[in-house]
């Protein structure tokens, strides 16, 4: 699975390539995904050469080849025209047209330690039904904390979350522990007990007997403000 980050730099790569026939330099893609430094964007790339995504090239310039591209990205541009101009504008169309839908907006989420739980509306916002589906119940939750950085999920996101009580190894989930604290985590089980891993060395991998994990919803999208 790729970070957000990991994702927007391949994505660029294949937008830079077809357009231009070849990659963008280190300094074009520091700019494009706002890294401080050209050693976040040495980072991303060797993260997508060990994903088997990009191989580079010896003793060339620029030297980044694309090996393959994952599903939902196919899908993305396989919607488009394969003009890039064409793409850019179909794509600005789709989300200044798509269906809004309200839903509940109920307070924060640790991505960290656990809060106390949540379990009040604060308010309602607008997201684009293509976010998060039609079927289902949905909510948001405002993410407090660091401990899911490596999938993409940074404080301050608004979390968008399916209402469900049952979760599959891998799915990022809400989870209700002991009746009064909420967390966000990859969910696992594990002979017998129920694991919750952060996506950050930083923060230790947590561990339940099934009795003290609830699972209240699952990631499905996520929004991020820039200001």
């Amino acid at each position: 699975m790729l970070t957000k980050k990991q994702y927007e730099l391949l994505k660029l790569l294949h937008l830079r390539i077809e357009r231009d026939g070849i990659p963008p330099s280190f300094d074009e893609i520091k700019e494009e995904l706002e890294l401080k430094s050209k050693s976040g964007v040495h980072r991303l790339i060797a993260a997508l050469v060990e994903r088997g995504y990009v191989s580079k090239l010896p003793y060339r310039a620029r030297a980044v080849e694309i090996i393959k591209l994952p599903a939902a990205m196919k899908r993305e541009f396989d919607l488009f025209p394969q003009d890039l101009e064409t793409k850019v504008a179909e794509a600005v169309k789709s989300l200044t047209t798509s269906v809004l839908a309200e839903i509940p907006l109920m307070g924060r989420i640790a991505a960290g330690t656990p809060v106390e739980a949540i379990s009040y509306e604060e308010t309602r916002i607008s997201v684009p039904t293509g976010l998060i589906g039609s079927k289902g119940n949905h909510y948001a939750l405002l993410v407090a904390g660091e401990s899911m950085e490596r999938e993409g999920i940074l404080d301050g996101d608004t979390a968008l979350i399916r209402a469900q009580r049952i979760a599959n190894d891998g799915d990022i989930v809400v989870a209700l522990i002991d009746q009064d604290e909420a967390t966000l985590k990859t969910f696992y089980r594990k002979e017998g007990r129920i694991i919750l891993e952060a996506a950050n060395p930083a923060y230790p991998t947590q561990i339940y007997s099934p009795d003290r994990v609830e699972v209240q919803g699952k990631l499905v999208g996520l929004v991020r403000s820039y200001h």
